[in-house]
């Protein structure tokens, strides 16, 4: 009898078990999750709401939907993007272009990271405007051809979408909890009660 097989049995006797990541130990190698579920589980963990859509009928119902649930409906929104409007039209928006008079923020943005679920915005999005002075709200539209692995993989697209006009105003969005809510890791930051809507488009 084989030497190793009394002391450790016959290994294909036993059904095999799948191997949790709980179950890993801690030196071996980290599993590689697929960029969109990595984008998804920081992006939750933020604090974010998220919202998958096959198509743009989707976008538009979950949309209703948002407004509908926090009442917004007689409120106005504000919105930089005039292209963004269009895409909305056929939604009941009431469109401004002051941000201390609107209760939420329509917006688009360059690209979601997976790395830490963040939103990468820069001028085309919010202007000139600082985080702080935008609403609490904010309902994001992207699509899933957006997502990044890293900010760094961002940023070398804007420049390669905008050699001749490199964009201004280029910051994150990472902190989507409740502004009252007290949390040390975004102090100084300006929290956002932040909704996507996510198209996908691959």
């Amino acid at each position: 009898m084989n030497l190793f097989r009394k002391f450790f049995g016959n290994k294909s006797n036993k059904p095999e078990k799948e191997i949790k990541s709980t179950d890993r130990g801690k030196y071996m190698p980290e599993l590689r999750l697929p960029i969109d579920e990595k984008f998804t589980i920081n992006f939750k963990a933020n604090g974010g709401k998220f919202l998958y859509c096959d198509n743009l009928d989707e976008v538009y119902e979950n949309f209703n939907n948002i407004v509908e649930e926090n009442r917004w409906h007689e409120k106005p929104a504000l919105v930089l993007d005039k292209n963004l409007l269009e895409k909305f039209k056929y939604c009941s928006i009431i469109p401004s272009k002051k941000p201390q008079d609107s209760t939420y923020f329509l917006t688009t943005c360059e690209n979601l990271i997976a790395t830490d679920g963040s939103l990468l915005i820069n001028s085309n999005q919010i202007a000139s405007k600082k985080l702080p002075e935008l609403p609490v709200n904010f309902i994001v539209f992207a699509t899933t051809s957006q997502i990044v692995d890293n900010i760094g993989e961002g940023l070398q697209l804007i420049k390669s979408k905008n050699r001749l006009h490199i964009p201004t105003n280029i910051t994150t969005i990472k902190h989507f909890k409740s502004a009252d809510e007290k949390d040390f890791l975004s102090y100084g930051s300006s929290a956002k009660n932040l909704y996507l809507l996510l198209l996908e488009d691959l």
